[in-house]
């Protein structure tokens, strides 16, 4: 059963990383030290786990039970926990989505499956058939994945409101459109129905010029390094404080260019490092085919996080 049955998706919901040992098995003790780190940080709404962020494309069904235990043991009386659903068939999302409501988890966030990708966009019935077993599985808020449309995952505006009309568990969506234009369209869209459903920005590249726009949130993997930074960023844009939003997203600017310089698929990659040199983790293992660093790009790394003014104990200057 959720531990926090009234729980909505909006407002800052990091993304945690997941710390692996050596031997590329999990950390479970630099994990809960990392959660700990990130929950601690005031304001945020939820912490999301077993998505892009823990890699868990490279994690067995097995592997994702622990993390999902790990974190609800460590934060779960705290905050809500939100799990993702990474399969790439229904019946083993339905099967994650059981699992996940069974320990507690609060709200689930659907990723597509990349088995749609070869052409799903144009039968927005398989999309369909995926969430309406997901929610029959589990009697929790769904966040639909929402990928860039070129990637051949996203769905079509018109597919998205088909979802939220027959699906009323969706109650929100993470927006990976990358697309400005298509972005505000799901905020005016999705947000103005009569059942609204909340856009929550992934768009951390962007965060300040997304956020203005009318999100309902965030849900950010940059947020395992910056939940700080971004939780002051959502509360200058709700207070329409356009000053102290631009300065902040002044000294998140030089972070977020460095996590998502190319190859994107590094991002991840480089925020664990970004937490070894803060000496909020141990080290900074990635499990093949990502690799480690080269020693110019965690140079880099530093740079940033001098310019944006991180220490290990956060940002700091943050009053107001």
């Amino acid at each position: 059963m959720a531990r926090f049955g009234d729980f909505v998706p909006s407002g800052v919901i990091p993304a945690c990383l997941l710390p692996f040992d050596e031997d590329l098995a999990i950390d479970a003790r630099d994990y809960r030290k990392h959660l700990g780190d990130v929950a601690a940080v005031p304001g945020l709404t939820a912490i999301t786990t077993n998505a892009h962020a823990s890699e868990v494309h490279a994690c067995s069904l097995e592997e994702q039970r622990q993390v999902l235990d790990l974190t609800l043991a460590e934060i779960g009386d705290r905050l809500p926990v939100v799990a993702g659903i990474y399969a790439d068939g229904s019946l083993a999302a339905a099967a994650l989505a059981r699992m996940a409501a069974a320990a507690g988890a609060s709200a689930l966030l659907v990723f597509p499956p990349n088995s749609m990708s070869m052409g799903g966009q144009l039968r927005p019935e398989m999309a369909l058939a995926h969430f309406k077993r997901i929610a029959d599985a589990a009697d929790l808020p769904l966040i639909l994945f929402q990928y860039p449309m070129a990637s051949g995952l996203g769905y079509p505006v018109e597919t998205l409101l088909r979802i939220v009309d027959e699906v009323p568990s969706v109650r929100a969506i993470k927006d990976w459109s990358n697309d400005a234009m298509l972005h505000e369209r799901h905020i005016r869209a999705l947000q103005g129905l009569k059942r609204p459903v909340n856009v929550l920005s992934t768009h951390s590249s962007w965060l300040m010029s997304s956020l203005v726009l009318g999100c309902n949130g965030l849900l950010s993997g940059a947020g395992s390094v910056i939940a700080d930074l971004q939780a002051a960023l959502w509360r200058a844009v709700q207070a329409k404080d356009l000053a102290r939003a631009q300065a902040l997203n002044d000294r998140i600017y030089p972070l977020v260019q460095a996590f998502y310089a190319p190859p994107f698929l590094d991002m991840h990659n480089r925020m664990k490092e970004a937490l070894v040199l803060l000496g909020r983790l141990r080290r900074a293992v990635v499990r093949p085919p990502l690799v480690k660093l080269p020693a110019a790009e965690i140079a880099r790394l530093e740079a940033a996080l001098k310019a944006a003014r991180i220490t290990a104990a956060g940002a700091f200057d943050l009053a107001a």
